[in-house]
């Protein structure tokens, strides 16, 4: 008598048992042996880096390469907390919440609406884009009198820079 050694019956599969499990899809076949890259048996010799040529002592002052570097002409308002920050100035707008970022030219922006909350320290800025898409970010105060200051400064900046066509 034949006797097989394990189990008779197929494994289980589906979404009890496998929380990535998508009926109809089938995981990416493994490369053979004979698929797999032949560089891995022979490595290549390291190539060694070129040297530079010495540059010369005395160098002109470098001049600002990006526009971020260069000094604002007009006025700034930048306001931000342990996680948000909002800037605005003559470049646009510029928004980031930990490490996520957006930025808006000024011919991007068809509003700047500001909130502050009747109770609390969040004042809440938000840009709305021309295609009915708006991005709000929440800035913590540290004191509810900011309010009326970032409002001030900010009214200032968008005075200066946006343009309603």
């Amino acid at each position: 008598m034949e006797q097989r050694i394990g189990s008779s019956s197929k494994p289980v599969e589906g979404a009890g048992f496998d929380p990535a499990f998508i009926p109809g899809l089938t995981a990416p076949a493994a490369k053979s042996e004979q698929e797999q890259e032949p560089q891995a048996a022979a490595p290549e010799p390291a190539e060694e880096p070129e040297q530079e040529p010495e540059a010369p002592e005395a160098e002109a002052p470098a001049e600002p390469e990006d526009e971020e570097e260069a000094p604002a002409d007009g006025p700034v308002f930048e306001a931000s907390d342990r996680r948000a920050k909002f800037v605005a100035d003559h470049r646009g707008v510029r928004l980031s919440l930990d490490e996520e970022k957006c930025e808006f030219r000024w011919d991007e922006i068809a509003a700047v609406e500001t909130e502050s909350p009747r109770f609390g320290k969040r004042f809440t800025i938000t840009v709305h884009t021309p295609d009915r898409r708006w991005f709000p970010i929440e800035i913590e105060a540290t004191a509810r009198a900011r309010f009326k200051e970032w409002e001030g400064r900010l009214d200032a900046v968008l005075d200066a820079y946006f343009e309603e066509a």
